[in-house]
């Protein structure tokens, strides 16, 4: 007699990160350039994911996908991926698609439903360098992220269009710094401090652990 199935409803958030144009890119510079963008990507993710309470779910190759309890959290973290990445002068851009709600926990491992099925299609939309996220009350922003209005998009599989913002850490007016208040200042100061100091900023202070 077979055991029935564990299904559990859970609260989640859903990331997808991946490298733009990286099929061309493999045909174009071959394997060895490949290789080096994927590990600067993977380094990447290990170092920002665990500092914001983010876990890996799975790697896809070219991308990966994160998880989160809550959506503050992993927005926080797909930013700063996103900023650290460009910092390590890689060659090739990231893009991301974010959304969050209730799904279905299969078996304990594997999660089903309209949050990760629209988090896995808004990456397949975004722009190099963009960030696109469900415009709904599941969206929790950290104070430091901007969020943009997208518009209303046709995504594949749902019957209707979504409200989508792009996200990007705020700056200063004044400065053109990035703006890190919070809980978040200590966390990730050191990851983004690369990309500060591409702004006109004086008096930087050192990295220190977060």
């Amino acid at each position: 007699m077979r055991g029935r199935t564990r299904v559990t409803s859970v609260s989640r958030c859903f990331a997808f990160v991946d490298l733009c144009g990286f099929t061309d890119f493999v045909d174009g510079h071959g394997d060895d350039a490949a290789v080096a963008e994927l590990s600067i990507l993977r380094a990447t993710v290990r170092e920002v994911a665990p500092l914001c309470g983010v876990r890996v779910d799975k790697w896809l190759g070219d991308g990966v996908m994160l998880v989160g309890v809550e959506a503050e959290p992993l927005v926080a973290a797909v930013v700063a991926i996103e900023h650290r990445f460009r910092a390590a002068h890689a060659r090739l851009a990231l893009r991301a698609g974010i959304a969050a709600g209730d799904v279905i926990l299969l078996e304990g491992d594997d999660y089903v439903g309209r949050a990760v099925n629209l988090a896995a299609r808004l990456v397949d939309l975004a722009e190099p360098h963009q960030i696109l996220a469900a415009d709904d009350s599941h969206l929790d922003l950290p104070e430091w992220v901007h969020a943009a209005p997208a518009g209303s998009m046709e995504v594949k599989g749902f019957a209707d269009a979504v409200a989508v913002v792009s996200l990007v850490a705020a700056r200063s007016a004044r400065t053109g710094g990035l703006m890190l208040p919070g809980p978040w200042s200590s966390v990730l100061e050191g990851l983004l401090k690369p990309l500060r100091g591409t702004s006109r900023v004086a008096g930087e202070r050192n990295d220190e652990p977060g």
